[in-house]
């Protein structure tokens, strides 16, 4: 299985950029997105990234990938996942019979 890495440019030349995720760098292409800054927030698969992140949205992923991990390891993963904790799960509103 593959997962998406939220990941933060750290230096580009626009064809490939140095990126970042909790400690771990990997270089990237960037062809497929229309010249993204050093701090931009980029969605990576298969070592290319693939769409633009805001903020909020690259850290609930980042967090969940975290939390996977934490889970493999037989930690505490709450802190991950603090956004769904005391909430009583959602439909999507396509879903809902209402």
């Amino acid at each position: 299985m593959c997962l998406g890495v939220p990941m933060t440019i750290v230096e580009t030349d626009g064809i490939s950029a140095l990126c970042e995720f909790h400690g771990e760098q990997r270089q990237v292409s960037v062809l497929l997105l229309s010249n993204p800054p050093v701090g931009a927030k980029v969605l990576v698969y298969i070592d290319s990234a693939i769409r633009l992140l805001v903020d909020e949205e690259a850290r609930l992923i980042g967090d969940a990938i975290l939390g996977l991990g934490a889970v493999l390891n037989g930690e505490d993963c709450d802190r991950f996942f603090a956004d769904l904790i005391d909430r009583e799960p959602q439909l999507p509103e396509h879903l809902r019979l209402d």
